[in-house]
């Protein structure tokens, strides 16, 4: 690209000795300019459309805008396109973090080791002959997790951070979902990071921009070599059932993070792309921060010209000092989805201060959700590995918006001595269709979701809100069989307007969100077919042995046992 330099393979020396590898985009002319960088194990040599070809395809199919512009001969997966930038007068720095692509060395995902190399790399960028001496982050899932995990370094040349859909708590956004263990990341490293580690040379793809370099370096390790310098990532989760501390030195220190930040999240986004970015307005320290959440696919809105105008106007106003119109930028920004469309709204606050939080009653005699709470004692069971109950209201009379966060309460016993539940906030048209979403992932995506496991029920009391309960997951407490206990469930923040004569509806499983049994989506990085959950899935049988896990599930309803559902009602404006 004309008035683009490009500086491959820079390295960057950590303090154990390890040599990192970064690519370097800058504008040709002479001079100090602030610098976007990415750190992570997705290979800066791997085109986005040879890594991940569908997800290419269907973006620039459905979006035009994305390829408007550009060559698009250096896209990399979830990070700038460096044509989009640098002629703006911004340096894109892309680093292969340790063991991935052409940068060497033992793979470890979130550990402090890798935290430490990306403060480095953040420290070795602010005082190059070509920078401005301020550094912004910007990146997608992976590219935007570590963000929260530097910025508790508070590495001196940060200077402002874009967190395009990144979880930030190791337990609860993205290893365990109620304190069940999600599949999702030991499949993600068979088919992300394998494919790209650093010694697979010959075996490995050549950088389309660049063919002279082999994305996974020049060394040709043997298998077993391989397999040597990368951890065995699911069986380190596996080995954690526990908040303990190896999943908090990987967490957000929410208490450390001044820097300013702009946190975006997706409607979708249950399992991983969700949680973190509200919980991050809410609890980190810092007092320049933004909210911002949008639907559509998990990579879309980085990439189009609506969140690129956004991202422009963030780093210009932080890394340049520009009038770009953020000075004014209200704290959050909505994407309120309805069932075709999206409408965009400011607030000033998260949840919504204007809220109505509502109460849904199970009534078990008809599975409905209603105002009124059940006058005498029930209860209702079904299999515990199984598709469990839902609870419908009536048709609601007036178009209704619900956005924010949402919780259940609920009484459950089992004839084991624990249980998994899953629950799966829905909504239906007048004939009893359910409506869904394209989510982040999948296509056929519900409307929120929450989980918990009964022996991980144990509230903390500093840190629980009505409307978001947070769990220790300190230890198990078993359950004795036959014998209620009250479980508090957090479900994913989520926005709806539903129309009216549509019902809402909450559906108490024992197992994953199903859509269909068969739907034949695929995306080329994902193991498994796409059937409501994408690859978030909780199906690992070492998690949920049979023993334990496959009796019977009884809810218990009444006087003594208050069941519902908290809805945040938005009331239409005045």
């Amino acid at each position: 690209m004309k008035g683009m330099h490009i500086d491959w393979d820079v390295g960057i020396a950590m303090d154990d000795g390890v040599v990192l590898r970064a690519d370097v985009f800058r504008p040709d002319a002479p001079g100090r300019y602030p610098v976007l960088l990415s750190y992570g194990p997705y290979a800066k040599g791997l085109a986005f459309q040879d890594g991940y070809p569908s997800a290419w395809q269907k973006m620039v199919a459905d979006h035009p805008d994305v390829p408007h512009g550009s060559s698009n001969l250096y896209q990399n997966w979830e990070v700038v396109d460096p044509e989009k930038w640098v002629p703006d007068g911004y340096v894109c720095v892309r680093v292969d973090s340790r063991g991935c692509g052409r940068s060497p060395g033992f793979v470890d995902h979130f550990s402090p080791r890798e935290t430490r190399d990306f403060h480095d790399c953040i420290e070795w960028a602010g005082v190059q002959p070509w920078s401005s001496g301020k550094v912004g982050l910007s990146g997608v899932s992976y590219y935007g997790i570590n963000q929260w995990q530097v910025a508790g370094l508070q590495p001196p040349h940060l200077a402002a951070m874009c967190i395009w859909e990144g979880a930030a708590d190791w337990y609860r956004d993205m290893t365990h979902h109620g304190g069940i263990l999600s599949t999702f990341w030991a499949n993600w490293y068979d088919m992300q990071v394998k494919t790209v580690q650093h010694g697979l040379g010959e075996r490995g793809p050549r950088n389309r921009a660049n063919p002279a370099l082999a994305v996974c370096g020049d060394e040709n390790l043997s298998d077993a070599q391989l397999a040597a310098n990368r951890c065995s990532f699911g069986d380190d989760i596996l080995a954690h059932p526990l908040d303990d501390a190896y999943h908090r030195e990987r967490s957000a220190q929410w208490d450390r993070i001044t820097v300013p930040f702009l946190s975006a999240g997706n409607w979708g986004g249950q399992g991983l792309h969700l949680r973190g970015n509200t919980e991050a307005f809410l609890r980190a320290a810092s007092p320049r921060k933004w909210l911002e959440m949008h639907g559509l696919e998990h990579w879309t809105h980085f990439y189009t010209d609506y969140g690129l105008a956004i991202q422009k106007r963030f780093f210009g106003h932080f890394l340049k000092g520009e009038r770009t119109g953020w000075e004014d930028e209200p704290p959050v920004r909505l994407q309120v989805r309805h069932v075709a469309r999206f409408e965009e709204r400011c607030e000033r606050e998260w949840p919504i201060a204007r809220t109505r939080w509502t109460r849904l009653h199970l009534q078990p005699a008809a599975q409905a959700l209603a105002q009124e709470a059940p006058a005498g004692a029930a209860t209702l069971s079904f299999e515990a590995l199984g598709d469990g109950l839902t609870f419908l209201s009536a048709p609601l009379p007036e178009a209704t918006e619900i956005t924010g966060p949402l919780a259940a309460r609920l009484w459950a016993s089992s004839s084991t001595t624990d249980a998994d539940l899953f629950l799966v906030f829905r909504v239906f048209t007048a004939d009893l269709r359910e409506v869904t979403f394209a989510g982040a992932i999948d296509p056929h995506t519900p409307v929120a979701q929450g989980w918990l496991r009964a022996s991980h029920r144990e509230l903390d009391p500093q840190l629980s809100r009505e409307w978001r309960p947070y769990h220790t997951h300190a230890r198990a407490q078993a359950l004795t069989p036959g014998e209620p206990v009250e479980l508090v469930i957090e479900l994913w923040p989520t926005s709806i307007v539903v129309p009216a004569g549509c019902r809402v509806a909450l559906t108490v499983r024992g197992r994953d969100y199903l859509y269909a049994e068969k739907t034949g989506l695929r995306l080329s990085n994902f193991k498994n077919e796409l059937r409501g959950c994408g690859p978030f899935l909780h199906d690992d049988p070492r998690d949920r042995p049979a023993g334990t896990f496959a009796g019977r599930t009884t809810l218990h309803f009444g006087p003594r046992h208050p069941a519902w559902l908290l809805l945040p009602v938005i009331p239409p404006a005045a």
